[in-house]
């Protein structure tokens, strides 16, 4: 059978998180059971147009492949900031099996695993969520979350005066003034950002809140202060947060568990406060690809 090429309006028509929250599921239980073959992300810097090149390899099961994705932060829209190809293999015969767009794929999985996380980690009732930013995945992650809770109120706060407007009149949420009063008394503070520097500090939280972070990858790049990072800390790979959480590098702050680990019961669940630090690991591209493969082939047939 020849490779296919799926497009992201197609990615968009198959891929539920109905079906993606599961699967990725499993995929995290396999990484922290050693079950995937995952080297770190490999990362080219493109410094003469302020971007650079990601490679994510892995082999999960009866596939592997690789995601190829750029962040541009000077990008404006309506062009993304990130853009990706997955290349789907058969890993027992190494066959191409496709090749189809990564975009919409690493902004549904991205909030999908923010989902799992939260579902794991915050109170079984209706929750108040505060979001900081208002773009791509503010709005998946909003999805994403609607799926697993109960949320009896949204609030947003963003940089962006219009963005943050913009948001709040798509979905329902509050608008507010500032972070601060934002996240004053939420059960849960979801930080989707690009901010190099903290914009989240630890004396606004509640004592037992649920932090999410997922807005700033890399090194020397951090959305929540020291005092937020001195709660319980959450990842999906320890090697991976070691190198490319910022928040974890910078605060000394300890690992307690990867939720594969949680998911698995090699690690019981901690009690709050509680900081999920989402990095993005290849596992979950690939495990979402083949579902999208799947998909497809699928509708093939039956057509």
């Amino acid at each position: 059978m020849e490779p296919i090429f799926i497009s992201e309006q197609q990615v968009r028509e198959v891929l539920l998180y109905e079906h993606l929250i599961p699967a990725l599921r499993e995929a995290l239980e396999a990484l922290s059971g050693g079950r995937v073959m995952q080297p770190l992300r490999g990362i080219i810097p493109v410094a003469q147009h302020n971007g650079w090149f990601g490679i994510m390899p892995a082999v999960f099961g009866d596939v592997m492949g690789s995601k190829l994705v750029t962040f541009y932060p000077g990008n404006i829209p309506p062009l993304h900031t990130h853009q990706a190809v997955i290349q789907l293999f058969r890993s027992s015969t190494g066959e191409p099996l496709a090749c189809m767009d990564g975009r919409v794929i690493t902004e549904m999985r991205t909030a999908a695993v923010s989902a799992i996380a939260l579902d794991l980690l915050a109170p079984r009732a209706s929750l108040v969520l505060a979001i900081l930013g208002s773009g791509v995945q503010a709005h998946s992650h909003l999805a994403a979350f609607r799926h697993v809770r109960e949320l009896s109120e949204v609030r947003v706060w963003s940089r962006t005066r219009q963005n943050m407007e913009s948001f709040a009149a798509d979905t329902g949420a509050w608008p507010f003034e500032s972070a601060e009063a934002a996240v004053h008394d939420a059960d849960v503070v979801l930080t989707v950002t690009s901010a190099t520097e903290p914009i989240l500090l630890g004396r606004w939280l509640r004592h037992d809140s649920v932090v999410i972070a997922v807005g700033s990858v890399g090194a020397n790049r951090r959305e929540l202060d020291d005092d937020v990072m001195r709660g319980w800390v959450i990842v999906e790979s320890r090697e991976s947060a070691g190198r490319e959480a910022g928040e974890v590098i910078h605060s000394g702050a300890q690992i307690y568990a990867e939720i594969g680990e949680l998911l698995s019961g090699a690690k019981t669940i901690p009690a709050r406060p509680v900081v999920y630090k989402s990095l993005g690991v290849a596992v979950e591209d690939i495990a979402a690809a083949r579902l999208v493969y799947d998909s497809i082939c699928a509708e093939n047939v039956a057509n």
